[in-house]
């Protein structure tokens, strides 16, 4: 993680020109350098875009994007989930520079490197900013966690590890075993 002397905006990070083979985030005011994400973590990431989009196609629910898209909270926050599901009624979110506005479901895939940042950080920014479903995806423990949105912070909905499945609250009849992701 790079230390900067003064929060970087978001207008300081659209207008980066860099060519060092890293991915960034800005996550409260701080530019996040990350390197390109494990093969283990594409296959699980694909396994679960490749459901969660024939899911949402399948009943015309809206959109999946997968990363590297930037989702705009504020000024000082631009993080990049690993999925997102934005709803219909929210496709004008979606825009050439990255997604305005609240997804309805938001998937963090965790690395060694990010499990404070999307346990705590980035949980709280999404809770902040109104996304009404948050999972995290843990490949070492093989496990998946789902929360939703309260007033006074996420909650767990369902928990998986190994074997088993998850069921989303906001994608009424989505689910997912754990063997269909962790293969």
């Amino acid at each position: 993680m790079q230390t900067l002397a003064k929060p970087v905006t978001y207008a300081e990070y659209r207008a980066l020109d860099t060519d060092d083979h890293f991915l960034y985030e800005l996550i409260n005011g701080e530019l996040v350098q990350k390197s390109a994400p494990s093969p283990f973590h594409q296959l699980i990431s694909g396994n679960l875009y490749t459901k969660l989009r024939a899911f949402v196609e399948g009943q015309n629910l809206g959109t999946v994007l997968f990363a590297p898209v930037d989702l705009f909270i504020d000024d000082n926050n631009t993080p990049q989930p690993d999925l997102m599901f934005i709803a219909a009624k929210n496709r004008h979110f979606i825009t050439n520079d990255g997604v305005f506005g609240a997804p309805d479901l938001v998937v963090e895939i965790i690395s060694p490197s990010s499990i404070t940042r999307d346990r705590v950080e980035k949980q709280r920014l999404y809770h902040r900013f109104g996304i009404m479903e948050y999972w995290i995806v843990d490949p070492q423990n093989k496990s998946i966690e789902v929360y939703t949105h309260t007033p006074s912070g996420y909650e767990v909905h369902a928990f998986a590890a190994e074997k088993g499945q998850v069921v989303s609250k906001v994608l009424t009849g989505f689910e997912v075993r754990l063997s269909d992701i962790f293969t």
